[in-house]
């Protein structure tokens, strides 16, 4: 059966190509210059070609063939590479505008690359790239028409659906790239409103790998498919992989990249395998946490209009009233009649859907505007929605202890691990020891919640490198919190040595002068200084009281084969404490593809991490007054002058 194909385009390839067809009998090719205004009847296919990097002809493709339901190839030139790809099915996710935008974002130079294409994308491109030579579009043209036969016999077969494939032009080397469809894409996007109805949330059953886990999924089998669709150093949604060679254990780290820079993730594990697909999962937490993906937000509207259904903002904490007053503060004052964008969350405490500032539920990368500063605290990513609530909620907990231990210099109880018969863990205190060079202290941070919560220092044993570094971590399984702070702390040693020592006079600056402690890694680079050691004179006094592993957390929830179970558990005891649960759930069309689930956790009332000594935000939040003295550190409630004047050592 003889199949149609539209070539448009006119230059060296699409004559190429067109001169190809002619010789296979199968195929009848119909030549346009232009996209046409009224496509030929009978066309099974269209090729858009050119000799260089068109936008504006590929906008107009776009809109000519969707319509019509006519999938179509593009092959063009840029910068001495040519592209083919992807194929464009009009009643399919992904189009040619995805495609620009994920090999776009692969670069490095993306911000000048993004300028050039909205430049091309007005005023057209030069006619034919200066690297297109008459071999390389031979070359070009010959891929094509091999596509263009797997198309028309058998699409499946086709090597450019949802990949792009890109040939360097002078040395032929040849690569096909993944294309991950954008769901927010203008194109071919269709993200559905916001809306309550779809913010419930139902904490269905979520079975564990085994009763010994915590996850719902096995790491193990979801590395294969999380790099082919993610990780991608030509046009992947993350790209730079990197092994850490430097730390005690193994630590991959990959690149998010944005408009605005590149936000890197990792992971951290004791094989490079697990430590990879952890990096990914951390990338895909934070790309779904900087924005709404998966809807589009429907609600703007002042707190007094809508306090019946929404949170209370003050309720989260707010930053002091002299840093709104500054000329200079990103953020402006709270009021109930300032107006901004809300998205739906649901409380899980009162099973109701409820409205939630934007500027709250997703991350304030570049301190956009709003009225507070929010990290990505609370925001956890799982196999099911429940593993990523659990997970969130933890997060959440663990960053509390941390910084009410802090402020209110909690002289917690240390920890001795000296008899615990977990080989594993007596092996990475070891490690971090021998391979590092620091001793690791354990204090017991459980709070109020009783979720255990351990408070971590490690102390250099070296006479060079940072003195002291911090960290937390809390899970209902305590040795889990224990090996998880430990992760965490060893990932950030022996990297910044020579950081510390190059810039050591700005670092003591800062000892003296909190405002200059502006950025995430000030607050770790500060506390590496000796100077800084006495800070921590409340936790590293030798004389405190010590605690066996046994005797330290009395958490006695069951033993569930059921990550809901574990859920609820947590969920009662928060509530019993007066302490609301809300979930935003920040899933995309992206994760959902291969079943992966985002959220973002808030628990008002609890204290949130902040980084940047202007930023901290402890208006309205009264529990770090009254908390100290539950637990019997105080014989009264705190006042806020007692509270640590500080920067936090949080890394």
């Amino acid at each position: 059966m003889t199949s149609r194909v539209l070539v448009i385009g006119h230059g060296v390839l699409a004559d190429t190509v067109l001169k190809l067809l002619g010789f296979r009998n199968e195929c009848e090719t119909i030549r346009e210059p232009e996209v046409p205004s009224e496509v030929p009847a009978g066309v099974d296919l269209a090729l858009v070609l050119d000799d260089d990097w068109p936008p504006s002809v590929h906008s107009l493709a776009e809109d000519a063939f969707r319509g019509i339901g006519l999938p179509w190839l593009r092959g063009f030139v840029a910068f001495g590479n040519g592209f083919i790809g992807p194929l464009v099915r009009p009643t399919e996710a992904g189009c040619s505008y995805c495609a620009d935008m994920r090999t776009l974002m692969a670069e490095a130079d993306r911000r000048e690359m993004w300028q050039l294409r909205m430049q091309r994308a007005t005023f057209g491109g030069t006619g034919r790239d200066v690297w297109a030579t008459r071999t390389g579009l031979f070359h070009m043209a010959n891929l094509i028409v091999a596509e263009v036969e797997r198309i028309l016999c058998d699409v499946d077969t086709c090597r450019v659906v949802d990949h792009v494939i890109c040939t360097n032009l002078d040395t032929f080397d040849t690569a096909r790239h993944f294309i991950l469809p954008n769901a927010g894409c203008p194109v071919c996007g269709t993200l559905p409103d916001d809306s309550r109805e779809t913010a419930v949330i139902d904490l269905s059953p979520s079975p564990k790998v085994n009763e010994h886990s915590f996850r719902s999924r096995a790491i193990q089998d979801l590395g294969g498919k999380l790099v082919h669709d993610y990780l991608d150093y030509g046009s992947g949604l993350l790209n730079g992989k990197v092994h850490d060679l430097i730390t005690p254990f193994a630590a991959v780290s990959v690149n998010l990249p944005l408009l605005m820079g590149d936000e890197g993730t990792s992971g951290r594990a004791h094989s490079y395998e697990e430590c990879e697909v952890t990096a990914i999962l951390e990338g895909l937490e934070r790309y779904c946490g900087l924005e709404p993906r998966g809807k589009q937000t429907v609600v703007y509207d002042a707190y007094a209009h809508l306090k019946d259904h929404a949170l209370n903002p003050i309720t989260v904490g707010l930053h002091d009233p002299r840093q709104y007053a500054r000329p200079d503060f990103p953020f402006q004052a709270f009021a109930d009649d300032l107006a901004m964008e809300w998205v739906w969350g649901y409380s899980l405490t009162k099973q109701r859907p409820i409205l939630i500032p934007l500027r709250l539920a997703y991350y304030s990368l570049g301190c956009q505007d709003g009225f507070v500063y929010e990290t990505s605290n609370g925001c956890a990513l799982g196999g099911t929605l429940v593993e990523a609530i659990f997970h969130g909620i933890l997060e959440i907990v663990e960053r509390d202890a941390f910084l009410m231990t802090w402020y209110a210099k909690l002289p917690l109880p240390a920890i001795d691990l000296s008899s615990s018969p977990d080989i594993e863990l007596q092996w990475m205190i070891e490690r971090v020891r021998s391979a590092a060079g620091y001793d690791l202290h354990f204090y017991n941070a459980t709070m109020e919640n009783g979720i255990p919560t351990v408070f971590v220092i490690a102390k250099n044993r070296r006479s060079s490198g940072l003195n002291l570094l911090c960290s937390a971590g809390a899970h209902v399984d305590p040795m889990r919190a224990i090996k998880g702070a430990i992760q965490e702390t060893a990932g950030m040693l022996l990297r910044f040595d020579e950081k510390l020592e190059a810039e050591r006079g700005t670092y003591l600056r800062m000892l003296h002068e909190p405002a200059l402690v502006q950025q995430m890694g000030d607050h770790s680079m500060l506390y590496g200084l000796p100077e800084a050691e006495q800070r921590l004179a409340f936790l590293l006094d030798p004389e405190r009281p010590v605690q066996k592993l046994e005797e330290a957390f009395q958490w006695s929830a069951a033993v569930h084969s059921d990550l809901t179970d574990d859920l609820k558990e947590i969920l009662n005891i928060l509530a019993r404490l007066q302490l609301e649960v809300m979930v935003v759930n920040q899933t995309s069309p992206e994760l959902a593809r291969n079943g992966l689930h985002c959220v973002k956790v808030i628990i008002p009332g609890m204290l949130p991490m902040t980084f940047g000594y202007h930023l901290t935000r402890l208006e309205h939040l009264d529990r770090v007054l009254c908390v100290p003295m539950k637990l019997g550190y105080t014989n009264k409630p705190l006042t806020r002058e007692q509270l640590n004047p500080h920067p936090h050592p949080f890394p």
